[in-house]
């Protein structure tokens, strides 16, 4: 195997506790119109950009009134108002982004979160400094699992997939990750460690405290 020269981290559920963020904000948006959408329906529909998931539950439920883009827009403005009033950093977060980069290992994160969520997310987490670049899925014609969001930012980053170390925490993702050839950690957030899902991972850990620093050398 190549030696990791980059670590590219995703974010929602990884670094920071969003997920259950993101849930209350779906949610909290559809009721309004009537549309019973679950916890678990979110759940099942993690990692993914949201205009994909938009447009799969419109197919669903067909409701009237408010046209895609306007529902993309308000559950980004809720989801961003309860990151900023809830948010929290994952237990490692910091600290192994930090680590990697003093490692001098480039360093990026690459989000299914459209970019002015990410970067609100990397201020309230204090990660300016320690990351190369940032890269949203919103920017590639698929969302994970396609691994064209991992693709693009190996390529940004100048390194080659098999020389780069994803972090993932749900299903989407480590198949994104795994199909663009680089190594890949999962760290369920709203998924069980056993979930099929993870099987393709090079390790399933219950937190990034737990990573060994050995894949990077393996």
């Amino acid at each position: 195997m190549a030696v990791i020269q980059a670590v590219i981290f995703d974010m929602d559920g990884l670094l920071i506790h969003s997920e259950p963020l993101w849930q209350d904000a779906e949610i909290s948006c559809f009721q309004e119109l009537g549309v019973p959408i679950t916890r678990e329906m979110c759940r099942q529909q993690a990692g993914r950009r949201l205009d994909e998931i938009l447009i799969d539950w419109h197919q669903r439920f067909g409701w009237t009134g408010p046209s895609l883009a306007e529902m993309h827009q308000r559950i980004l403005a809720e989801v961003s108002r309860r990151i900023l009033a809830e948010g929290e950093a994952l237990p490692g977060a910091a600290q192994i982004v930090r680590q990697m980069h003093a490692l001098g290992l480039k360093t990026a994160i690459a989000s299914s979160s459209p970019p002015q969520l990410i970067a609100t997310v990397v201020a309230k987490l204090g990660l300016d400094d320690c990351l190369d670049l940032t890269h949203s899925g919103v920017h590639e014609l698929r969302g994970k699992p396609d691994p064209a969001i991992f693709l693009t930012t190996a390529r940004l980053l100048q390194v080659e997939p098999a020389q780069c170390l994803v972090f993932e925490d749900a299903p989407a993702g480590v198949a994104a990750a795994a199909s663009a050839g680089m190594r890949v950690v999962a760290v369920p957030s709203v998924f069980d460690l056993d979930d099929p899902g993870f099987s393709v991972a090079d390790q399933v850990l219950q937190n990034l405290g737990d990573f060994r620093m050995e894949l990077l050398t393996a």
